[in-house]
């Protein structure tokens, strides 16, 4: 029988290349593979040329592509899906202004790694190393739940490639005190048990928890997106167990020199909008917070539209 989710796959591979990006496989170090999706006029060949290049023109080039010429736009995807299916109602509305980049993290999408590391650390420093072989030397990241706290890692080890960020539904660390609360009001034993489904029953209720809609959708639907989405179990189980992070080891809150920009879902039932506000004020004047009414922790896949005004609103401040 046909997998339903498995055979759209390539209805929004082609939207995406018409939307102008094109997915492409980058190994970062050895043992190490990252799949992006990329501008797909990077992709073009360089010329010849005698002229002395710069360092990101010869990473570039040394990847297969050419460096952006228009801003960089990141987007980081969370844990429940891979890149393009996250970010499916962004792409289109960003390719006109924006050098759009989406990565697979470490065990989503095509992205494999023969390393150990399973931190949000670790991801930030692959997706960092992918960019810059493509010749991204500046850039705004957008980063959504787990992608989110990649973002801040990004952002606060590598300050001269991450000009800003975007956050939606995230946190800068998950610590024994968040995760606890956050789960026991969820009705969740583990963070395994919310977001790695083993059964139809747990893929309702994730999308339960995540959606300020009651939506409904056929068993089968909710099988197949299983079976497509929840590969690499054992890895992302390790990826879970690395995001938490001791109460007497969480460092202070760094000090971040960029604008930091908090869109969320009013109605995020993982993490909600007091939280949302909190980080807000710890995070000092740099941050800023606008929350999206009747939209949950899927905010930007349950009203895309509002999202995209609001995410576009922010970046023409930085680019004019």
């Amino acid at each position: 029988m046909v997998n339903l989710v498995a055979a759209q796959k390539p209805l929004v591979h082609a939207l995406m290349k018409m939307a102008g990006i094109t997915q492409h496989a980058l190994e970062i170090e050895p043992g190490t593979v990252m799949t992006i999706w990329v501008p797909s006029e990077t992709i073009k060949k360089p010329k010849k040329s005698n002229k002395t290049t710069s360092p990101s023109d010869a990473a570039a080039a040394a990847a297969g592509t050419t460096k952006p010429t228009k801003p960089v736009v990141v987007l980081i995807h969370g844990f429940a899906a891979e890149g393009i299916v996250t970010w499916q109602f962004q792409v289109g509305s960003l390719t006109k202004k924006y050098a759009v980049y989406v990565p697979d993290l470490v065990f989503f999408g095509g992205s494999t790694t023969e390393r150990g590391e399973r931190s949000p650390e670790f991801q930030a420093e692959c997706v960092v190393k992918g960019l810059r072989k493509l010749g991204v030397e500046r850039c705004t990241v957008v980063g959504f739940s787990y992608g989110g706290m990649v973002a801040f890692k990004m952002a606060e080890k590598q300050p001269e490639l991450v000009a800003a960020v975007v956050v939606s539904g995230s946190i800068l660390a998950m610590t024994d005190s968040i995760s606890k609360t956050t789960l026991s009001e969820l009705g969740f034993s583990s963070s395994s048990e919310l977001l790695l489904p083993t059964s139809v029953e747990g893929c309702k209720a994730l999308l339960k928890v995540a959606c300020y809609k009651k939506l409904w959708f056929p068993d089968r639907l909710h099988k197949d997106f299983l079976e497509v989405m929840f590969n690499n179990r054992k890895e992302r189980g390790e990826l879970l167990d690395g995001l938490l992070v001791s109460n007497k080891e969480h460092t202070p809150i760094p000090n971040f020199s960029q604008r930091i920009h908090l869109l969320w879902g009013e109605n995020d039932q993982i993490f909600n909008l007091e939280l949302a506000k909190n980080m807000k004020e710890e995070l000092g004047d740099n941050a800023t917070f606008e929350g999206i009414k009747k939209a949950g922790h899927l905010v930007h896949l349950e009203r895309p539209c509002v999202y995209n005004r609001c995410l576009k609103r922010f970046l023409a401040t930085l680019h004019g």
